[in-house]
């Protein structure tokens, strides 16, 4: 999803057959189709409408994306893949705190703090979007948390028997329920009380089913 830094464009991108696309052009185009997102939500986004903020013509965003969805899927990507890699401090509580600072960074931008919880809401009533963003920034970002906590595991931080999937839902749940649902104010303190309880939820024991 968005954040402070827009995705760097490739230099002397071309489409099959086509002309070199200039990429001041398209930097505009990116910077005005989540500016336009974050104003009027995916449902009512138009291209011509971000053509018109980035100064270009239609034709432009057409040389560049076949289909308002594939723009969205595929700026939405680029984000996610441009985003930095999971830190590796050495410990698992250096590493989640980490995570959470640039998780929480990024929701409290202007942008995201609009643009994720509407394709979210979009995604329910359109499969394919939905499809889309889980294969391109889901499974992105959950496969670089997964390597944090098997790099705790390889240090012995926690048991081989760790609950992978259900610890990627804690890390992600709490910080996102609290800066993008219900987006109240957190004290100072906050991320590091938040990493306490989580490191304490995902190394506790598993309890036996009856």
């Amino acid at each position: 999803m968005p954040t402070a830094d827009a995705p760097t464009p490739d230099p002397q991108r071309r489409p099959p057959g086509g002309p070199v696309l200039q990429d001041s052009v398209t930097e505009a185009i990116e910077a005005a189709f989540f500016e336009e997102l974050a104003s009027t939500g995916y449902a009512r986004l138009s291209l011509e409408a971000v053509a018109k903020r980035a100064g270009a013509g239609k034709a432009a965003i057409y040389r560049r994306w076949p289909s308002k969805l594939d723009m969205t899927v595929a700026l939405a990507t680029a984000v996610a893949v441009d985003a930095p890699a999971s830190a590796d401090t050495g410990t698992l509580r250096g590493d989640v705190l980490a995570f959470l600072t640039e998780a929480a960074e990024a929701l409290r931008t202007p942008l995201a703090s609009r643009i994720i919880p509407d394709l979210l809401a979009e995604g329910a009533r359109n499969p394919e979007l939905q499809q889309a963003l889980f294969t391109a920034v889901r499974d992105t970002r959950r496969g670089k948390a997964t390597r944090m906590l098997e790099h705790a595991i390889q240090r012995g931080e926690l048991p081989a028997a760790t609950d992978l999937e259900l610890a990627l839902d804690f890390l992600a749940g709490p910080l996102y329920w609290r800066l993008a649902v219900v987006r109240t104010p957190t004290a100072p303190d906050y991320l590091d009380r938040l990493a306490d309880k989580l490191l304490a939820a995902i190394a506790a024991p598993e309890s036996g089913g009856s």
